[in-house]
């Protein structure tokens, strides 16, 4: 019961900040131009200053353990795989980027972290977790969204240009490198700095969360039920179903088979909205998606920690 409780405390407050951006704008404290503007803020400036402030202070060599890393990683890249292959079998290819997008990617640093700080006191094995899968989904997504466009572009050399510009040149992958870069230097924190860049990553998740609800059309998104459905279930079920237990049959034990749980079972992150809609997608279903999964987590989560508790495994 206290982890049911732990789990609703943190996920239904940022389901209840998407429902308060929805009422902001039925109320018209916010517009249409707001809305455009503060996602535009967050894609640019506060969600990669929280990237680079979550892996600027982490020293990843004194927790480093190859064979957690890689099997998150190869997991990771598995799951893209699997949601670029079924997202490419439905109907509606214009959505192809985003449904690959929400199948896959987790919102680990908001929702994950406190999931394991409330079992084991600290973060564990999860800045680890972290650094061997957020630079991949920030990179994948970056590829998905620029190759599967919704006007469908054929695949020439200037789109090919034009996507390696965008990897290049995306803020949040910006955020990451320079975050990791920032890490391994072991590069001194002026605490000017880090404070001014904590306030930024500070307002990343409320504004992304507000957003999402703003720009969250009920009339659309009963079009995009059933993808944003799939995706679901993909994201809270499936890939946990898959590969817990091979995390169990390779050794992951206590904090990192948790960190496991989170990389494969938390909710869609928001900034999956925030990149499909400053990429030129719909987001109607990425943001559908986010809802969903957020709202849904907080009983799959406690679900399969059940689980591992009663086998003894955490």
């Amino acid at each position: 019961m206290d982890n049911l409780i732990f789990a609703l405390n943190a996920t239904i407050p940022l389901f209840m900040m998407m429902v308060l951006g929805l009422f902001f704008k039925k109320i018209h404290i916010f517009n249409d131009g707001f809305v455009s503007t503060m996602n535009s803020f967050v894609f640019k400036v506060a969600l990669p200053a929280a990237l680079f402030y979550d892996l600027a202070g982490e020293d990843f060599f004194a927790v480093w353990d190859p064979k957690f890393v890689l099997f998150c990683f190869f997991v990771t890249a598995f799951c893209i795989a699997a949601a670029i292959v079924i997202a490419k079998a439905g109907r509606d290819k214009s959505i192809t980027g985003e449904f690959a997008q929400a199948s896959y990617r987790s919102s680990a640093a908001i929702l994950g972290i406190g999931f394991i700080q409330n079992i084991y006191g600290d973060a564990g094995m999860a800045p680890l977790m972290i650094a061997a899968t957020v630079p991949l989904y920030n990179v994948m997504a970056v590829v998905l969204l620029s190759f599967f466009r919704p006007e469908g572009d054929s695949l020439t050399r200037e789109l090919m240009l034009k996507t390696l510009k965008d990897i290049v040149t995306n803020p949040i992958i910006l955020g990451i490198l320079l975050g990791v870069v920032w890490s391994v230097l072991r590069l001194p924190e002026p605490p000017v700095l880090m404070t001014t860049v904590k306030y930024l990553s500070n307002v990343s998740t409320p504004m992304g969360l507000m957003a999402v609800g703003a720009s969250f059309d009920i009339g659309k998104a009963f079009g995009k039920l059933r993808p944003a459905i799939t995706a679901s279930v993909l994201k809270l079920l499936v890939w946990c179903g898959l590969f817990l237990p091979l995390a169990v049959y390779m050794g992951f034990r206590t904090d990192k088979l948790i960190s496991i749980l989170v990389m494969l079972g938390s909710p869609s992150t928001v900034s999956c909205f925030i990149m499909a809609k400053n990429m030129g997608h719909d987001g109607t279903l990425t943001s559908s998606t986010v809802m969903i999964t957020t709202l849904l987590s907080a009983f799959t989560l406690t679900g399969w920690l059940y689980i591992l508790r009663v086998m003894g495994l955490v």
